[in-house]
């Protein structure tokens, strides 16, 4: 029973997990169309390829044992990432074009040492223990990134940035991977699991909290924890992961063209 448990929930966690690697489809036609990627950033993609890869390998067989559903949709997830890098690749300007690929490039001899020392130096449960801590250690970092859309959201008291649906699907995701290795025994799928969790309550909390607050031509001092209109802070660190991906969220929630504003893609 409970492995059928497990097995339904890593289903669920599949489709969910889908739907928000498909959520970016619509800025980037978008830049399709504009023929230019214009100020957008393509860390955030490179960012979710890396964290796809590390747990697709993680649930391979001959590193850990009844995980297959986590490489089919961490594959599957690597794979749509790709297509997005390639986009912003063949778009993008000359300087951001020449970053995104020195981070890509990185990112896969990166991942190809990890792949490479797992098979050739590491055995068993150590295998597991190393794969298991970095990809752990990695996801829990890319969870950091929505503290920063919630820190909009309070200092504009708008979720404007943070649409229903996407936060919605993202917790729902998170919570089934959390119980899928809580099921499993599996502390590496579980820990930023039960992080992504957390902090899509608390990104729940706060939309129902502002839903109906309306900061239209408001622009306040913030200082004064007054609202503002259109405050956004786009760090160049790992937490410019939220606010891209709100972007393509806020996009395909209204079916439209918004501020340059994207969720993660927290799966594993």
């Amino acid at each position: 029973m409970e492995n059928l448990l497990r097995f339904i929930l890593g289903i669920f966690g599949n489709i969910t997990a889908f739907a928000l690697f498909l959520s970016p489809v619509i800025t980037f036609y978008n830049v399709y169309k504009k023929g230019s990627t214009e100020e957008f950033s393509g860390i955030p993609y490179v960012v979710t390829i890396q964290n796809c890869l590390l747990f697709a390998w993680y649930g391979l067989p001959f590193i850990t044992s009844h995980n297959i559903l986590v490489t089919t949709i961490n594959g599957s997830g690597a794979a749509i990432e790709f297509i997005y890098i390639c986009m912003f690749l063949i778009f993008a300007p000359p300087k951001p074009r020449r970053k995104i690929l020195i981070l890509f490039i990185g990112g896969m001899v990166f991942f190809t040492a990890v792949a490479v020392i797992s098979l050739t130096a590491l055995q068993g449960n150590k295998r597991k223990l190393f794969v298991g801590s970095i990809a752990a250690t990695f996801s829990a970092s890319v969870y950091a990134a929505p503290l920063s859309i919630m820190r909009l959201v309070v200092q504009t008291k708008s979720v404007e940035y943070m649409p229903f649906l996407l936060s919605f699907c993202g917790f729902l995701c998170s919570a089934s991977w959390s119980l899928y290795g809580i099921l499993g025994r599996d502390v590496f799928v579980t820990i930023p699991n039960c992080i992504g969790t957390l902090l899509g309550v608390a990104q729940l909390i706060l939309y129902f909290r502002y839903k109906d607050f309306s900061p239209a031509k408001c622009k306040e001092d913030t200082s004064n924890g007054n609202c503002v209109d259109n405050v956004m802070s786009l760090p160049s660190s790992k937490l410019e992961l939220t606010l891209d991906e709100h972007k393509s969220a806020e996009e395909w929630h209204n079916g439209k063209k918004q501020s340059e504003v994207t969720l993660p893609q927290p799966i594993s």
